[in-house]
This record gives C-alpha cells, structure tokens and sequence, in this order.
C-alpha cells in the first residue's frame, strides 16, 4: 500500500492525500494550530480507519457465517495522551449490527475475531491504547 500526502501550501495547515487505490482524502487542522478546518484531522482519520476496519470484518465474519446482517456502524471514540507524542491511549467501538434473528454469541464472536485476529488497524492501535468495544443488536424487521 502506499499513499501520497501533499500540503496545500502556506495560509493554512491543509493536506491532500492520494491512495494508491486512487481516492483523494482532505485533512486540516483545527484553527487553533493554523488550520481553516477544510478536512478530517489526521488523527481522526486513524479513528475512522480503525472503525471501517473492524467493521468489514465484523460485516464479512457474520455474511460468511450466513447471518442475515443488514446493517454495521462502529462509532468509535478515543483518548489521547495529554503530552507528546499525544497518542491514543483508549479507544472503545461501540457497533449497531442490524439484521434478521442475528445471535448475539455471532455478533460477539465476530466482533472477537476481529479484535484479537483479523484487523491490522486496531491490533496496530492497541500497541498504545486499551481497546475495548461494546455492541448492540437492532431487529432490521421492526
């Protein structure tokens, strides 16, 4: 994987990154550090990674297993250091799995799975940071 970050020059703390995948991401800084506040902040985008992450494996763990799962959202929050290097130092995902008669012991185990093999991101995160998570089943019938 590779990625291209390019700064939008001075007047502001504005960055464009370009994937290797071919998709443009913007990120700034909030005012406060010299930002006009045009993007996601970069340690956000560690948040959403980390999210969409876990969330594709929690989705594909519970399709491959034939659960009827309609829907996934992580909402991921996260605490920092107070001083630098101000890393994550607990993250918790909360995921809402919508679906048909999912079992809760199914959405565990994915979301298990995820947590302890299969998401690089979160595994990579939890080098820093306590990373716990908590979920919640919604019924896609009602």
């Amino acid at each position: 994987m590779e990625c291209t970050v390019e700064w939008g020059g001075p007047g502001g703390m504005a960055f464009t990154a370009q994937t290797g995948s071919g998709h443009t991401l913007a990120m700034d800084g909030a005012p406060s550090a010299g930002g006009h506040n045009t993007g996601a902040r970069p340690m956000e985008l560690l948040l959403a990674g980390a999210g969409g992450c876990s969330g594709f494996d929690v989705v594909q763990i519970l399709t491959r297993g034939r659960h009827a799962v309609t829907g996934c959202r992580v909402h991921v929050n996260g605490t920092r250091a107070d001083t630098d290097p101000k890393v994550y130092t607990a993250i918790h995902l909360h995921y809402t799995v919508t679906g048909t008669a999912l079992p809760p012991a199914a959405v565990e185990r994915a979301i298990a799975l995820s947590k302890e093999k299969y998401c690089s991101a979160t595994i990579m995160l939890a080098k820093t940071a306590t990373v716990t998570s908590s979920y919640e089943i919604a019924d896609a019938n009602l």
